[in-house]
């Protein structure tokens, strides 16, 4: 194999399609081996930190997208009400959180099963990430900081706005 045919092929692993869609959006990423990349997004609350894995035994793409969100103990069962509920709503991906060491973060794994990923496919997963997470930011610090019930919670985050005041 020629050095250039390596090239072309190591920009098809999961990874490197991860890492293109990251220069193209112009957002800091750090490779931190070859099967994994972490990524700095901002949103409008917050900043999100996007960790993709390659999961070679099994053909999966994973995404871990956490924000710096700290669960106090006593607010742990009230949020993962709150995610049990949000939960409900998702289509693609979940919300977990890490009771060790409190964090909130969204999850989704892309099988691939044989197929090579794609820029698209990486940006639907990406995006779906961001989304979910600006979407129900609010509703965890509502019960986090505000004390609010789950429920509350994802009432007020179900509440859509149209225009701009």
């Amino acid at each position: 194999m020629s050095m250039l045919e390596g090239i072309v092929e190591s920009r098809s692993h999961p990874i490197a399609v991860v890492e293109d869609v990251a220069s193209d959006n112009n957002w800091s990423f750090e490779r931190s081996g070859e099967d994994e990349i972490t990524i700095v997004a901002k949103g409008e609350w917050t900043d999100y930190q996007l960790s993709f894995t390659w999961m070679g035994e099994i053909e999966a793409l994973h995404l871990a997208c956490a924000f710096d969100m700290k669960v106090p103990e006593p607010r742990l069962a009230d949020v993962q009400k709150l995610i049990g509920l949000i939960n409900e709503q998702m289509w693609i991906g979940h919300f977990d959180v890490w009771t060790q060491n409190g964090v909130v973060m969204f999850r989704h794994a892309l099988v691939l099963a044989g197929v090579p990923a794609s820029g698209r496919q990486c940006e639907a997963v990406l995006a779906s990430a961001l989304d979910s997470c600006e979407r129900y930011f609010p509703a965890f610090q509502f019960v986090i900081w505000a004390g609010k019930s789950a429920r509350e919670a994802m009432e007020s985050a179900m509440f859509e706005t149209t225009g701009e005041a």
